[in-house]
């Protein structure tokens, strides 16, 4: 019947696959620990400074929403008169 040559690619694609990662449980033991590591403190932030840092925030994207939105436009018009132009 046809299909036995996929099914062996197949079944020899797995056996693959599962011995790459039996090699590579073997090697989980070289990798280092995070036990020593020190984490960093960062300074504590208040509620107004939240508020501030989310309205900076807002009109930033605010800013940006209407810059894309010009050239959005501005596309659009240079394309039709583009397209008037050839037509």
């Amino acid at each position: 019947m046809g299909g036995e040559g996929s099914m062996a690619a197949a079944n020899a694609s797995l056996k693959n696959n599962r011995s790459l990662t039996a090699k590579r449980k073997d090697k989980k033991a070289l990798e280092g620990s995070y036990a020593g590591v020190e984490l960093k403190e960062f300074p504590k932030v208040t509620e107004e400074q939240i508020v501030e840092i989310r309205e900076r925030i807002k009109k930033e994207n605010k800013q940006a929403r209407i810059k894309q939105v010009l050239i959005f436009v501005a596309m659009c018009i240079v394309l039709l008169f583009f397209i008037k132009y050839l037509l």
